[in-house]
C-alpha cells in the first residue's frame, strides 16, 4: 500500500557544487528530511547521559539514511 504513495522520480536535487545532495524537491523527501532529523535528536536525548554511545548511535543514526539520499537525488552524486 505504501507504494502508492511513493513518487517513482527524484526527492532530491543534485547539489549545484561539491558532492552530496541538495534540498528536497516532493514531500517524500520532505518527509525523510523531518524523519532523520526526529531520529538523530531522539538518539541524542534517550542517550544524554552517556557520551560514548551517544556520540557512536548519533554517527550510525546520521549515517544510515545515506543510501536513500543517494537514491532518491536527481542526477545521483558526482562532484559538481
Amino acid at each position: 500500500m505504501m507504494h502508492l504513495f511513493m513518487r517513482k522520480g527524484p526527492w532530491f536535487r543534485a547539489k549545484s557544487h561539491g558532492f552530496g545532495t541538495g534540498l528536497p524537491i516532493v514531500w517524500e523527501g520532505w518527509l525523510l528530511l523531518a524523519l532523520h532529523v526526529a531520529l538523530i535528536t531522539g538518539v541524542a536525548v534517550a542517550l544524554q547521559g552517556r557520551p560514548v554511545a551517544m556520540t557512536i548511535a548519533v554517527i550510525v543514526a546520521g549515517l544510515a539514511p545515506m543510501p536513500i539520499y543517494r537514491a532518491k537525488t536527481e542526477g545521483g552524486w558526482r562532484w559538481r
